[in-house]
């Protein structure tokens, strides 16, 4: 292919496209001046009609003028920029696949030529880099061995301005990079990249490159010694504390969690880190440290999604310690935050069940006792209707609560009888006990 493509380009380009040649007296086609194939040039780039510009152009990248007479504005070096692309662009409108690579050819030449013209160019050079990096890219298909090139290029590119290039194109370009490196087995080298990179990367970016590493290790273990090794570098280097902290919760490594969770902590007492803190906590049902912490948070989030959250985490703690006036004033809070949000109305349902099983559990559940059950009923039923993603909870919670309510007869010898519909008041006024509810519910 690569021999075919050369013939057609000699075809197409005459003598004049030989690597070799430096003659800056090429002259324009036609017998036309300088200035005036360069207006012609100049005039068919800007329309896209980029085989005009070739004509018109050729001779630029083949005599590399510096200046053209009558044009003091001109500039080489951003001419032969243009070149590139209207080579690129006659490719990319190319079916035959040897004129295509031909075109190539020529594109991947003159920005060779831009290299030797300018070495000291070195913040031109990383574009340049860049954009040879995306030519091969988008020609894989056709020119040989491109992803390799293109990784090349875009490794040049972060070698001169790795803090630049590490986000550059919200990070896509340093991912490309990367895999094909890993690809290679280059892993050291993949590494060191993420290592000099991260101080820099984005949140998306980081995301990436643990996922990358992981790829890079054979074994969880393997990646522990990697990552502690680094850390005795650099103790504070909260990026590889976090990726440590993820991996030793994977490895259900407990103490080492919560060590480098309480580490992060230190560092940097966010909300991030807060919450971390509270969900081990819970994940150890330590319920009030837990509290405390998430209550800590409750002041650093940001957003009423992550109040709410937070809210219903505080209230859980409180259930599990059977602390139920803080458990419903929580999980009312949470409502407060998000009134499209269901589970806090079924949260408040569990807490008034709880409360039933808390004030009879010395003795028989007795019909007083059931009616709590209506008012719990009624918080399903509102977790249902504003959140239709409860459904299921709703309905299994139902079936156990709903069979425990007052019969017909039960309300029957209440004295006096109670009437489906009507209200009812869950206070002390049925035990001392439920005093702290004070709800209006409907007999059922």
């Amino acid at each position: 292919m690569k021999k075919l493509s050369l013939i057609v380009a000699l075809l197409l380009f005459g003598s004049g496209i030989t690597m070799a040649q430096k003659s800056t007296s090429v002259k324009p086609p036609n017998g036309l001046q300088e200035i005036a194939a360069y207006s012609l040039f100049y005039e068919s780039y800007r329309n896209e009609a980029h085989e005009r510009a070739a004509k018109f152009g050729r001779w630029i990248w083949q005599g590399m003028p510096e200046k053209i007479k009558g044009h003091p504005r001109f500039e080489l070096k951003k001419n032969l920029k243009r070149l590139v692309k209207v080579y690129s662009g006659i490719a990319e409108k190319k079916q035959d696949p040897s004129l295509k690579e031909a075109y190539l050819d020529t594109a991947l030449t003159i920005s060779d030529k831009m290299f030797e013209k300018y070495p000291d160019a070195k913040d031109d050079h990383y574009s340049w880099y860049i954009s040879r990096g995306r030519l091969y890219q988008k020609f894989a298909s056709v020119l040989d061995n491109a992803s390799v090139k293109a990784a090349e290029n875009y490794k040049k590119a972060f070698d001169l301005k790795y803090e630049e290039f590490t986000n550059y194109g919200n990070g896509y370009y340093i991912q490309v990079m990367l895999q094909e490196m890993i690809g290679q087995n280059k892993k050291d080298e993949a590494l060191a990249v993420m290592k000099k990179a991260e101080p820099y990367a984005s949140e998306k970016v980081k995301d990436a490159f643990n996922k990358m590493r992981n790829q890079l290790f054979d074994s969880p273990k393997e990646r522990l010694t990697f990552l502690e090794g680094r850390l005795k570098e650099n103790p504070e280097n909260t990026e590889v504390l976090k990726s440590l902290r993820d991996l030793y919760e994977e490895q259900e490594m407990i103490e080492e969690a919560r060590k480098t969770s309480e580490k992060l902590y230190e560092l940097n007492p966010n909300y991030e880190n807060t919450i971390a803190l509270a969900d081990f906590a819970i994940s150890n049902a330590r319920n009030k440290m837990a509290i405390k912490y998430l209550k800590e948070a409750m002041e650093k989030a940001k957003t009423d999604k992550q109040r709410a959250e937070i809210a219903l985490k505080i209230s859980d703690a409180y259930l599990n310690m059977e602390e139920l006036r803080d458990a419903r004033e929580y999980a009312r809070s949470a409502t407060n935050f998000d009134g499209d949000w269901g589970e806090p109305y079924i949260q408040i349902a569990d807490v008034y069940a709880q409360s039933v099983s808390k004030c009879s559990s010395d003795r028989k559940m007795d019909r007083k006792d059931k009616t709590v059950y209506w008012l719990v009923l009624d918080y399903l039923d509102k977790a249902k209707q504003i959140d239709p993603n409860t459904a299921n909870e709703v309905q299994r919670k139902y079936k156990s609560y709903s069979s425990v309510i007052l019969t017909n007869e039960e309300k029957f010898f209440w004295k006096p009888p109670l009437e489906e519909g009507e209200d009812f008041k869950i206070d002390s006024s049925l035990r001392k006990c439920y005093g702290w509810i004070n709800e209006t519910t409907k007999v059922r």
